[in-house]
């Protein structure tokens, strides 16, 4: 019965956001606060289904310079955990597919999100220096899922060379972010305990070039890899003592 309820809820409000969010893009298309507001209004919704989320946004993350937001890409859920944290002046990399699901799609490219063809190597290859372009001339900031796909709680998977490219093209800081295992959320459970979102100290790309790119790869994926294991313990933790 609660999974009928909470689905036939969430329903509703997701068309309701929906509307308003293509109303709301149509009388400012492509502004650069666009997403942030639609992320602000997805994010509230995680109270609904049962999701506390907790939000840490490391002091120095909090900056106005643009910087690449690399973020853990797990379920459908991301869509409320993940948005609760994203700043002002920044804009998502996803895939070009996205612009044709009804609704989503073109809420997406409306807000001002950036469409890869990741299938055409030179497609991609002109829309990351475009990329690059709008970070250096309008100071924004670019969120990018560097897995490539959902873990579905699989952990941290091999992160694609795209964004590390980018980051260094722009010399602009790479700042993690975190959220703690979302597989146990269960739509048919009152209670879906804590998820952390976690926004991590930056991390510098001043001074590199495209031959540091592997490198660069490898210490962030480590040191994301290592902080989620610990970000789910402590969730992992919350949860129980919230429910006992």
């Amino acid at each position: 019965m609660l999974l009928i309820a909470r689905s036939i809820i969430l329903a509703v409000l997701l068309f309701l956001l929906f509307v308003f969010s293509i109303v709301f893009c149509l009388l400012r298309p492509m502004h650069r606060n666009n997403v942030h507001v639609i992320a602000s209004i997805f994010g509230s919704v995680a109270p609904i289904l049962g999701i506390k989320v907790i939000k840490r946004v490391h002091p120095v993350s909090a900056t106005s310079e643009p910087c690449i937001y690399l973020a853990n890409h797990q379920n459908n859920f991301d869509l409320f955990t993940h948005t609760s944290v994203v700043p002002k002046a920044t804009v998502s990399l996803g895939k070009k597919s996205l612009a044709w699901m009804p609704l989503f799609g073109q809420i997406y490219w409306l807000s001002g999100n950036i469409l890869i063809d990741r299938k055409n190597r030179h497609s991609a290859f002109d829309t990351m220096a475009k990329t690059v372009e709008r970070m250096k001339n309008k100071g924004l900031s670019v969120w990018i899922f560097p897995e490539g796909t959902r873990s579905r709680g699989r952990g941290l998977l091999p992160f694609k060379v795209g964004a590390f490219h980018t980051a260094i093209a722009a010399q602009a800081p790479i700042v993690p972010v975190l959220a703690s295992c979302q597989s146990h959320i269960n739509l048919n459970r009152w209670n879906n305990g804590v998820v952390i979102v976690e926004m991590m100290e930056p991390i510098p790309t001043a001074g590199l070039d495209k031959n540091d790119v592997k490198a660069l790869n490898t210490k962030v994926h480590q040191l994301m890899s290592a902080r989620l294991v610990e970000l789910n313990k402590e969730a992992e933790a919350l949860t129980l003592k919230a429910r006992t």
